[in-house]
């Protein structure tokens, strides 16, 4: 597996497009504790960014565990494992990243490829002996050394995942699917729940080593129950092994683990059996054969174009005060969209990192823009007006871009509406005005110019644009909002109404007996929305159209996130998380408020 379109996956729809800052370019992998993921750092130098899965992050103890286990890992810097460079144990969700390794695992040149030759076996014992001696020395004891977790670049091998292992094996029950450690390379003592100390992980490595030499495993293959039971109740069979390797293998792999080899005597058996190899540093010419040709690791993520349009016309919220605007996105420069975790503008370094990289401070306001703020403010005048029952413009939906050639036309043709009442649904006047009292939908904005009766429609602060491309000037239908509705595995949201139905036969269901939660839906498509929060009406239509997923994995949600929804009747809705808890699978559930916008009139 050592070709890059194997080894670089593209990321998938329930993958962040960037943590910590990092933005994220491929998928790696993904095991028991996380999914991993390829990035660069601010000078181009590739790393792996493993993010933690919910299901751990959600306990707290974890979390506590973790910080402790990546300030010690710090400490590891040896020639034959991945650094350590960067971690959030407090972030959502917990990430570390380590410097990218360009080989592959062992597990996938064994498979590849079948057994390794002796000599090979021998150079692979030496690397991870010396690296255990640095893991070690840090106070740390790997816990999951297996084949998967070396991976062997040209010059030797590397150990990964060292120090987190620890963290999550006590939480191990609240993970779904999620096992730490591995039965097939795990010592007695540690498939018995003993103490775990740095011989476990020596036990561990005659593992590895016999794997490589045999091409399986030592205690063979089946059911973990099975597996852990040879593993403490039976002597290993090494007389498949090559001469050369049984009795270094057999020290390792001691019943009592006092009398195991230690990872300084391992190293040294190895030169011994090595010679004139060792002393001739013939080592890289042996991994240059094992690991084969280097993959061509792919460029950094490229930074997000800005949207066509800064129209924004969904329900208003307050922003963080120090968010960007949702639909304001960084300049863009040579310098800016070169490499991922650089300042996307000048001076963005001063400002606070966000959950996807340094949260912008605001513009200035220019004259352009101190004119819709003006007409904004009117916004809030033509509620008033409207909750009192006079409505007295209409409104229309203009792009920014052509609002100089059609500003005189839409002048025209607001100040003819303006003057023709009309009586609907929740006291709306005609097809363009807004529901009354409805200021938050940005439906209509009127400009006063000295009393009710002079005004004048603001097309730049108006909404109606859809998305599957209707012309501007259609209505945006009324928003419903039910907050706080916590939806769990034995209840449903139905969009019809915004019902908590004590049964899952409504629109939206929570689902957490497959490997992690997700919500789901037999009438509806999901899509999470990344880059900040405001997401409305006409945001959600659009990145819902086309969409086909009906399973949304809640990984990458926590509180804050944005979830779109389209029912198949062209219904639209917004989730926003407010809480997220799937630690215990059986007690799961999602918080979320609730917006739905009806495709027909109300």
């Amino acid at each position: 597996m050592n070709h890059t379109a194997e080894v670089f996956q593209p990321l998938q729809d329930d993958d962040p497009r960037a943590v910590g800052g990092y933005r994220l370019a491929a998928r790696l992998g993904a095991g028991g504790m996380g999914r991993v993921y390829l990035s660069h750092t601010q000078g181009g130098r590739p790393v792996a960014i493993k993010v933690v899965r919910s299901e751990l992050a959600d306990d707290p103890a974890f979390r506590r565990r973790f910080g402790r286990e990546i300030k010690s890992a710090r400490q590891v810097k040896g020639a034959y494992t991945a650094e350590l460079i960067d971690a959030d144990a407090d972030g959502t969700p917990p990430w570390l990243a380590t410097l990218y390794v360009p080989g592959p695992a062992l597990s996938d040149v064994v498979a590849r490829s079948g057994p390794l030759p002796a000599p090979a076996v021998l150079w692979l014992m030496a690397g991870v002996a010396e690296a255990l001696q640095v893991i070690h020395g840090a106070g740390i004891v790997h816990r999951d050394l297996k084949p998967s977790n070396v991976l062997l670049a040209s010059d030797g091998p590397r150990v990964i995942d060292f120090g987190i292992s620890v963290a999550a094996d006590s939480t191990a029950h609240t993970a779904t699917g999620a096992a730490i450690g591995t039965p097939q390379f795990m010592a007695p003592e540690q498939a018995a729940g003993g103490d775990v100390t740095a011989a476990t992980d020596i036990f561990s490595l005659g593992q590895t080593a016999a794997f490589a030499a045999l091409g399986e495993p030592l205690y063979g293959d089946g059911p973990a129950v099975s597996v852990l039971y040879r593993i403490v109740h039976s002597e290993p069979d090494l007389s498949g092994l090559p001469e050369q390797l049984r009795a270094l293998i057999a020290r390792c792999m001691a019943a009592d683990p006092g009398d195991r080899a230690t990872a300084a005597e391992v190293l040294e058996w190895c030169r011994r059996e090595l010679g004139r190899d060792a002393e001739a540093g013939a080592g890289p010419a042996v991994w240059q054969e094992v690991a084969g040709p280097e993959v061509t690791v792919p460029p950094p993520a490229p930074v997000p174009q800005p949207a066509p349009t800064a129209v924004h016309t969904g329900p208003w919220t307050a922003p963080h005060p120090m968010a960007a605007p949702h639909s304001m996105a960084a300049p863009q420069g040579p310098a800016t969209a070169q490499w991922p975790g650089a300042a996307p503008w000048p001076g963005a370094a001063q400002w606070p990192a966000g959950p996807y990289g340094p949260t912008a401070p605001q513009r200035p306001a220019g004259p352009e823009e101190r004119k819709r703020r003006r007409r904004r403010v009117a916004l809030i005048a033509a509620a008033a007006l409207a909750a009192g029952g006079i409505v007295i413009t209409a409104a229309w939906t203009v792009l920014d871009a052509a609002w100089d050639a059609a500003r005189d036309r839409t002048r025209d043709t607001a100040a003819s509406a303006s003057g023709t009442p009309g009586a609907g649904k929740g006291g709306s006047s005609a097809p363009g005005d807004t529901a009354s009292g409805d200021a938050a939908s940005g439906s209509a904005a009127t400009e006063g110019a000295g009393s009710a009766g002079a005004s004048e429609a603001d097309p730049s602060a108006t909404s109606g644009s859809v998305a599957d491309g209707s012309a501007a000037g259609t209505k945006t239908p009324r928003a419903h909002s039910y907050n706080a509705m916590s939806v769990d595995a034995d209840t449903s949201i139905s969009l019809a109404d915004g019902e908590l139905r004590e049964d899952r036969k409504g629109d939206i269901r929570f689902d957490c007996e497959d490997v992690g939660c997700a919500l789901e839906s037999d009438t509806s498509v999901f899509t999470m929305m990344f880059g900040g929060p405001g997401a409305g009406y006409e945001e959600c239509a659009l990145m819902t159209a086309g969409q086909k997923s009906r399973r949304l994995p809640l990984a990458a949600a926590s509180a804050g996130m944005e979830i779109c929804v389209r029912h198949r009747n062209g219904d639209i809705a917004l989730l926003v998380v407010q809480t997220k808890s799937t630690a215990l699978p059986d007690l799961a559930f999602l918080r979320s408020d609730v917006t739905v916008w009806h495709a027909e009139k109300d």
